[in-house]
């Protein structure tokens, strides 16, 4: 969850990414077992760095599956920062 006085809508904010078993999308970023905090998923997955979305409240989520290392996710983070810049 992210949340400071300098981002426009201060607050709760939970930045996500799409998490896909699709592996022809060129950049997308592979998921090892490694790379989760939590459970892996069960089938081979992967990060789509350019489809985020910003939640504003935690009652947007619906149902938790796991979390990546912060390692992983600053791997995402900069190919995101990357792609759009």
């Amino acid at each position: 969850m992210l949340g400071a006085p300098e981002l426009p809508a201060h607050g709760v904010q939970l930045l996500t990414a799409l998490i896909t078993t699709k592996s022809y999308h060129e950049k997308s970023i592979p998921l090892r077992p490694d790379d989760y905090e939590d459970e892996p998923l069960d089938e081979q997955s992967y990060v789509l760095p350019w489809s985020v979305v910003t939640l504003n409240d935690t009652a947007d989520v619906e149902f938790y599956l796991t979390t990546l290392t912060d390692d992983r996710i600053e791997d995402v983070t900069t190919q995101l920062v990357e792609y759009v810049s």
